[in-house]
């Protein structure tokens, strides 16, 4: 097979599989199995981790936190890894790890965003994009991870948190491959488009949280059970 066809059937199957793994909504997946019904009947309607921990608790919340961020994990690692594999076996420079896991790992955004298997109505992917990023780029990861924290602390929302965090990773990334250098760095085009893309989601994902804040009607972070179920 030539190496073009080869790079297109890999790029169609790491979308396909982390489009498909994205999909496994873990609030959705919890909620329905450990309490019968439907996070996204609740709350803000969001199939993400802080709805659950407002809805269920802190049990619900850890569950659904660590199942995000799994999923983005195995989706970028697992195909950085292949793609780096049938690279180097079939001396095809163009697959490397960060193609694949960009790649597998914004497509798992998507699924999360919009799962398939959940009447594409899901969450705001920041979980999934913040593993997806550890994984392909931990250190402009971390600081965009500190940079919510910071913002958390501060303000106590964490949808402010989120959108502030997404913000800085065009930023940082930018930073460090403009630093490295395009050539030293061929695959610095593929972090700028995915950082970019997973930021500008996040942010879209969070434009009626956006509108709250600005009418100080956004609900403020709380460790405490709102509905018993």
């Amino acid at each position: 097979m030539p190496p073009l066809a080869i790079e297109i059937v890999l790029f169609a199957l790491a979308a396909t599989v982390g489009y498909l793994l994205g999909s496994l909504n873990f609030a959705v997946i919890w909620s329905k199995l450990i309490y019968h019904d439907d996070i996204r009947n609740h709350g803000s309607g969001n199939a993400g981790t802080t709805n659950m921990l407002r809805t269920y608790g802190k049990k619900a919340a850890v569950l659904t936190l660590l199942g995000d961020l799994l999923k983005g994990v195995i989706a970028a690692l697992a195909f950085g890894l292949f793609f780096k594999f049938v690279g180097e076996g079939q001396n095809i420079g163009f697959l490397t790890y960060v193609k694949g896991a960009t790649v597998a790992g914004l497509f798992a955004i998507f699924g999360h965003n919009w799962p398939v298997f959940f009447n594409f109505k899901g969450g705001k992917g920041v979980l999934t994009s913040f593993a997806v990023i550890l994984t392909v780029i931990p250190i402009q990861g971390l600081i965009c991870l500190a940079v919510f924290i910071i913002v958390v602390l501060i303000t106590k929302y964490v949808s402010l948190g989120s959108v502030l965090g997404a913000a800085a990773l065009p930023v940082v990334t930018i930073i460090s491959v403009l630093k490295e250098g395009f050539k030293a760095d061929p695959d610095g085009i593929f972090l700028l488009i995915f950082a970019a893309i997973s930021s500008i989601l996040v942010i879209i994902r969070h434009r009626e949280n956006i509108k709250r804040i600005f009418k100080g009607t956004e609900n403020k972070l709380s460790f405490g059970k709102k509905t018993e179920k």
